[in-house]
């Protein structure tokens, strides 16, 4: 068995599925910390655009829209997200036309799960996402999303919040979205120090007041606020983080 290790991006996931189709037992993985049997071996894959390139044609010619649904696939935190789109481009190739739907195959259901967590959290976070305001008049936007989905997340802001500075930071991933009003760059961004302007502040404190006046204790419904807004989202959300 020989792991076929990418650099997790697109042009090096695209290139191992071009030199491992005729591997019948090739896995394709990003994974770094690999423990390999006695008969297995590792072999990295250097991203190479014409390989690539012919994988993407491959495919377009049976489904073009699958190639978003690679995308969105690659962006999963799953560690099997590789192989999953690898079996599901082999489908497609196999059958000649789209197996989208075809839930009866466990390929093409994987990746139905796999495209349902990421476009469910993207969804979520763009009524989730909550955006401070620093001393300088820039919104910041702290996050920890399950995948990663940030350069997806900053067009749907930028169209909302138009000519309005603003940073989206996936501090669990180190990067950022930072949009100048014009267009976005997404960076490297270890950390932030940010300084919350005094309207900030205060926006802070009366939603945390509004928070704790309708939250009665007696009838704290948490499984229901659960339902509604996972745990792992609340560090970032002032009322629920009064102090």
């Amino acid at each position: 068995m020989t792991f076929y290790v990418t650099d997790g991006g697109e042009e090096s996931f695209y290139t191992a599925v071009f030199e491992c189709y005729n591997d019948s037992g090739g896995i394709i993985t990003s994974k770094k910390d690999l423990q390999l049997e006695l008969d297995s071996s590792a072999r990295k894959v250097a991203p190479d655009t014409e390989k690539a390139m012919r994988v993407r044609k491959k495919i377009a010619q049976y489904d073009s829209a699958a190639l978003n649904d690679i995308m969105l696939a690659l962006r999963s935190c799953e560690e099997n997200r590789e192989q999953v789109a690898f079996e599901y481009i082999k489908l497609i190739i196999k059958h000649r036309r789209p197996v989208r739907g075809r839930s009866n195959i466990p390929a093409v259901l994987a990746m139905e799960d796999i495209l349902h967590r990421v476009t469910h959290e993207l969804h979520r976070f763009k009524g989730f996402l909550r955006f401070m305001e620093n001393d300088r008049g820039v919104l910041y936007a702290p996050y920890s999303p399950d995948n990663d989905i940030t350069d997806l997340l900053a067009p749907h802001f930028a169209e909302r919040l138009r000519n309005q500075k603003f940073v989206i930071h996936d501090v669990k991933r180190k990067i950022a979205a930072l949009y100048d009003g014009r267009e976005i760059v997404i960076c490297f961004a270890d950390g932030a120090d940010i300084y919350l302007s005094e309207y900030e502040q205060a926006f802070e404190e009366l939603w945390k007041l509004y928070y704790k006046s309708v939250n009665i204790e007696e009838r704290r419904h948490e499984r229901q606020m659960k339902g509604y807004m996972p745990v792992r989202y609340w560090k970032f959300l002032p009322e629920t983080n009064p102090d």
